[in-house]
């Protein structure tokens, strides 16, 4: 309390504290003498005070800043009230760790800010629906759509018509999940009127008291990752098709042989009209078995340059790959036991992509097995899901080998006689197709891949 020749009537025990100071060097005395005089001269404190005893009006919310001895600068909202007794009352609030913390809040706002906008990964929030709050340049860049333009729309607008369904059955689940959800969809890009590939990961966004009031979603291109891959893809597949090269040769001769024998016989003329007929049956026969082969060779071969993720029947798959090592396996002595369950098993994904994976598991198998061996081969459905089960009686893999077979570059074969990637894009394609790969093996009694995807 301050009385109208601007000495201190009274004051509370925390300010007396606060300051450092005692009733005998602080009642009676000057404002001059209470505070610091640059602070008086600073805030303009003792003008205020007189303002408020001629006007009779309050002055609320100032700010000031004060030192007292020995202590760090401190912060103060002030204000300065009229009373009936012709004094005024100088409340002061220490508002320093709130203002240190709000300029550590902004700090730390900007800094994530700078991070969001500087990043080359789509970043965007959602509220609780799936409707679009915030879309950083990344994302504006790459879809052609600004901010303003995406705002309050629901996200699954901005991907492809036949995975809106699946989009919003993750909003969905997020809403009593904590869980994120990883997975891969195309984001429109209305501006050239196509869409690109994203990798996405969505996470819930929780309040202060943990409920789920929006997501964050983090996206990734994928083209030229996709790119890069299938131009390596494609590189082994030639590799592949280079170890098979003798094994198909060997079985078009076959029925070319047959061919070409029945021809030799037609050319005759004293052959009977049924013997004609047999022959000719011959021929047609094995034109169309060669004809299979180069078919499946072709399909194996081709570039698989779409990626598009159809329905795709895995059994047809598994067969149509051991068609193409059939002959393979004969020439290693290798039997090949395909005990199927169910006729088809249909699940999303690339044929070739999926028929590259197998090959590189059978032909491992093979190189196992020099001695020649068993390969068996089993697809069972356990919930949603199909396990695909490729073991083999060959040499093994030592323990310390098991966890690196799927790092690139990893290779048992002799020096110029494997990339060592068979198995590394066997794991990316897998991964591509949202499901695992692994294995297991004893050294001396074999080894199993287990391939286990989502199934339709």
């Amino acid at each position: 309390m301050v009385d109208e020749e601007l000495h201190v009537v009274s004051v509370n025990q925390n300010f007396l504290i606060k300051g450092h100071r005692s009733n005998l060097d602080t009642i009676g005395r000057p404002l001059s003498d209470v505070f610091p005089g640059v602070m008086l001269d600073n805030t303009g404190l003792e003008t205020h005070i007189r303002d408020v005893f001629r006007s009779g009006l309050p002055v609320n919310g100032q700010k000031m800043t004060f030192r007292a001895p020995d202590v760090p600068i401190q912060i103060y909202h002030y204000s300065i009230l009229p009373t009936p007794l012709n004094q005024i009352m100088l409340l002061m609030e220490n508002v320093t760790e709130q203002v240190y913390l709000s300029e550590e809040v902004h700090r730390v706002e900007r800094h994530l800010a700078s991070v969001i906008e500087s990043t080359s990964d789509i970043m965007l929030s959602t509220d609780i629906e799936g409707c679009i709050l915030t879309w950083n340049p990344a994302a504006e860049k790459l879809s052609g759509l600004s901010t303003q333009e995406v705002y309050g729309r629901y996200f699954f607008e901005l991907c492809n018509a036949n995975q809106k369904e699946a989009i919003r059955l993750i909003f969905m689940g997020m809403k009593n999940s904590n869980e994120s959800h990883t997975t891969e969809f195309h984001l429109l890009t209305p501006k050239n009127g196509g869409s690109t590939l994203i990798s996405w990961v969505f996470n819930p966004l929780k309040d202060s008291y943990g409920r789920t009031v929006g997501s964050v979603a983090v996206g990734r291109n994928l083209a030229e990752r996709r790119k890069l891959e299938l131009q390596l893809w494609q590189s082994q597949k030639l590799t592949t098709l280079g170890v098979m090269a003798g094994g198909i040769a060997h079985e078009i001769r076959n029925p070319l042989a047959v061919c070409s024998s029945a021809a030799q016989f037609l050319l005759e003329d004293n052959i009977t009209a049924e013997f004609h007929k047999e022959c000719s049956r011959k021929i047609q026969t094995n034109i169309q078995k060669a004809s299979a082969i180069i078919e499946n060779l072709l399909r194996f071969a081709r570039s698989s340059l779409d990626t598009e993720m159809v329905e795709v029947d895995l059994i047809t798959v598994l067969k149509e790959t051991i068609d193409l090592i059939a002959n393979q396996a004969n020439v290693q002595k290798v039997q090949i036991l395909l005990p199927l369950q169910k006729e088809h098993i249909l699940v999303s994904g690339v044929s070739g992509l999926l028929q590259q994976v197998f090959m590189n598991i059978f032909l491992n198998a093979f190189n196992a097995m020099p001695e020649g061996g068993v390969l068996s081969i089993t697809a069972d459905t356990l919930e949603n899901q199909v396990i695909v089960r490729i073991s083999d009686t060959g040499v093994g893999i030592p323990a310390g080998e098991l966890d690196k077979i799927f790092n690139p570059f990893q290779t048992s074969a002799p020096v110029g006689q494997g990339t060592g990637l068979g198995l590394s894009i066997c794991y990316s394609i897998i991964q591509q197709h949202l499901g695992s790969i692994q294995a297991e093996s004893c050294l001396g009694e074999g080894t199993t891949i287990i391939v286990t995807l989502p199934i339709l």
